[in-house]
């Protein structure tokens, strides 16, 4: 018998407040349950939970996502997510198109933003 992988948990200040700012990124609902105030937020569709913790975020993360936009370009994608509150944290985004923008979620957790399928093919 093997091990599958259930959830990604990432440890937040407020899980509800960021597991709504993934939530909006990803386009997947949060769970039907969860609620403002509550101490754990899943989107259920991507295999994410968010779980509040006493801890601060103090270095850089060993695990991040790589997003690939699918109706969109990555710079499209890039905007949309920083109007949602991420941060841009690094570009490596080349005059060629290739490369990624590193991005920060809005408690500082680190993600990438690759090109879309369609950019790669070109």
């Amino acid at each position: 018998m093997t091990s599958k992988i259930r959830h990604v948990t990432i440890d937040c200040a407020d899980a509800y407040a960021l597991g709504s700012f993934w939530s909006q990124a990803l386009g997947q609902p949060l769970h039907e349950d969860d609620k403002p105030g509550d101490p754990m937020a899943l989107i259920e569709a991507a295999g994410v939970l968010f779980v509040t913790v006493p801890e601060p975020k103090t270095v850089k993360n060993r695990v991040h996502l790589d997003l690939q936009p699918q109706d969109r370009t990555r710079d499209e994608e890039v905007e949309r997510l920083l109007a949602l509150g991420a941060t841009l944290v690094d570009d490596h985004r080349k005059p060629d198109g290739t490369g990624w923008a590193l991005l920060a979620d809005p408690e500082g957790n680190e993600f990438c933003v690759e090109r879309s399928e369609a950019e790669r093919g070109e």
